[in-house]
């Protein structure tokens, strides 16, 4: 029986329960928040002032940091578009389709982010869907599923393995080894995957197939340019300006002062005709790159010779822009970018783009100054996620691939035969990145989430406090007499379904530092192994499949798939049932 809480763990419990209300209804950024949460046990003279912020020195910070610079350098080489024919076979049944898709995305994920690989495969997927005739809804969720699974098979595979590894090193235990969890991430992905083939793929919602997916597809995105008065367009038709047969999009109907004008190949342009595009807004990068096309907004003043970045923003059901148009919400003045497309299915208007209603799950593409998702990507209150358009970047170098490939191989090579400790590997190998010019040290700078860094450390002090006031072994205490005759396998099911409930709740690096300290007094009382529980706390910090908020991947493919909180729900508990069964039993029979 652990002694009494003093004063101390009762104030933390209370910052802790504060944390986790303001995490849920994003009622800030969660680096403020946490850093807030150092701030008042910090204040309270709880922790020391080396403790509070000992985890900005943590090497996982640093290892979480090069990690995304190596990504970068991934990402700017187009190091892994060439796998395309791995990925896609010419079968149309989802059975089929969706092991090739899944296995080689798990794969890549095991040493890569998966933001960017997602990122990557996502338009090759609607592309893949539309040509033939399968509903990109029945495999974009397996997609974000599979990116997430592949990340638990090896320390580098998420952030969050690379939090604990840290916490074990701190503790004494050694620091994970490059492929200690697939133990638990091989067997689980297969199974995941047999689990979508089998049939999981009847649990998604079918938004469309054949013929009418195809031009739903191409009725996503709507967006407008204006012919500007010095065009060279003024007086031609529409099959003259060449606007009659798009690639990816068609021209819905053009807009002269208060008409509407139906498109016919005759019909002339006008200067400060508005043209209204449904389609690929890859069309909209493309058209305002011809003379005498404009955007409808008024842009950003910038230099001639300066292209402003596009941003992609999903926005979110407390967002203030719902049921408001872009218009009323004065969106420009508000959040420091010009809104030139909403993506949404089936979306239907004759008026202008700013005076259509704004729905939860929409995706705007912005255009803003540099630094548009950094100020906006943490606010879920306002954008689900907000992201570089990925056809608004530089062109990739190409050229520097199979450098980027090597350097990447070197890392993971050094750092699973431990000739290197994966922070200094991690570190090299970014510097090695921009040294080799796989990418610009700008670049590199700008690829870090600094946010990001701010939450582990922060996060790693006020686990601290939750250390050294007793609350994490009241805690382990509590979850210890629930789980009581049950036996080991009982207790790392509730320690895993606590974790992974917070995991959905929070940030799941924030969930994985609470929940260690936890985890270590339970061993303790228990006498069972450290390592294998913080093996269990890993897993289901990382393991987020049941909503769209709880991993980024998850709400990249939402609005893409048209998918809803519920389609989440439905397919991820079954998937999740699977990932906790799968870690519970590998780590009893391995460890325990």
């Amino acid at each position: 029986m652990p002694e009494a809480l003093d004063w101390t763990a009762w104030y933390t419990l209370a910052v802790l329960v504060a944390v986790v209300f303001a995490l849920v209804r994003d009622i800030a950024r969660p680096d403020l928040i946490l850093l807030g949460a150092v701030g008042a046990v910090l204040i309270a003279g709880i922790i020391t002032p080396e403790q509070a912020f000992a985890g900005f020195s943590n090497s996982a910070v640093l290892a979480v940091a090069s990690l995304f610079v190596i990504a970068a350098g991934l990402e700017r080489t187009n190091a892994i578009t060439s796998l395309d024919s791995v990925f896609f076979g010419k079968s149309r049944r989802p059975a089929a389709v969706l092991p090739r898709m899944m296995v080689p995305t798990s794969f890549l994920s095991a040493f890569l982010n998966n933001t960017p690989i997602v990122a990557m495969m996502l338009p090759r997927i609607q592309e893949f869907a539309r040509r033939h005739k399968l509903p990109a809804s029945k495999l974009l969720i397996p997609l974000s599923y599979a990116a997430i699974l592949g990340g638990i098979t090896t320390l580098i595979g998420t952030s969050t393995n690379i939090v604990v590894s840290g916490l074990m090193e701190a503790e004494g235990l050694g620091s994970m080894k490059m492929f200690e969890l697939s133990l638990i991430g091989v067997p689980a992905v297969f199974l995941v995957v047999l689990f979508f083939v089998l049939g999981g793929h009847r649990l998604l919602p079918n938004t469309g197939d054949g013929e009418d997916d195809f031009e739903a597809g191409l009725q996503d995105v709507f967006f407008e340019v204006r012919v500007s008065t010095d065009s060279a367009m003024i007086g031609q038709t529409v099959e003259d300006a060449d606007l009659r047969a798009l690639k990816d999009a068609y021209l819905v109907h053009v807009r002269r002062d208060d008409r509407i004008l139906q498109v016919t190949p005759n019909l002339y342009f006008e200067a400060d005709d508005v043209l209204t595009f449904s389609g690929d807004v890859s069309i909209l990068e493309e058209l305002l790159t011809r003379p005498g096309l404009e955007t409808v907004v008024e842009s950003y003043e910038h230099r001639a010779d300066q292209t402003l970045p596009l941003y992609e923003a999903v926005v979110a059901e407390s967002s203030s822009l719902v049921g408001k148009t872009l218009k009323e919400t004065n969106f420009r003045e508000k959040y420091g970018g010009v809104v030139l497309g909403i993506l949404r299915r089936n979306i239907q208007s004759l008026g202008p783009l700013g005076r259509i209603p704004i729905k939860a799950g929409d995706l705007l593409v912005v255009e803003s100054l540099a630094g548009f998702d950094k100020r906006w990507n943490a606010r879920r209150d306002e954008f689900y996620l907000v992201a570089p358009h990925r056809l608004a970047t530089a062109r990739p170098r190409s050229k520097k691939a199979p450098i980027a490939i090597i350097i990447l191989l070197a890392m993971v090579g050094l750092a699973a035969t431990n000739v290197l400790p994966i922070v200094t590997a991690a570190f090299c190998s970014a510097l090695a990145m921009i040294a080799l010019r796989c990418v610009r040290f700008s670049e590199a700078k700008q690829s870090i989430d600094v946010s990001v860094l701010i939450v582990i450390a922060a996060a790693l002090g006020f686990g601290k406090a939750i250390d050294v006031t007793g609350l994490a072994s009241a805690s382990a205490h509590s979850l210890i007499a629930v789980t009581s005759g049950l036996g080991s396998v009982g207790v790392l099911i509730v320690l895993y379904a606590a974790t992974n409930l917070m995991t959905e709740l929070i940030t799941h690096k924030a969930a994985a530092v609470l929940m260690f300290p936890v985890a270590m007094a339970m061993a303790g009382e228990l006498g069972l192994d450290p390592r294998a529980l913080a093996l269990i706390v890993a897993v289901g910090a990382a393991a987020s499949f049941m909503t769209p908020i709880g991993y980024q991947t998850n709400l990249m493919v939402m609005s893409a798939g048209s998918y809803r909180y519920r389609d989440y729900l439905k397919v991820g508990f079954p998937v999740s049932l699977i990932v906790m069964c799968v870690a519970v039993l590998a780590v009893r029979y391995v460890y325990l």
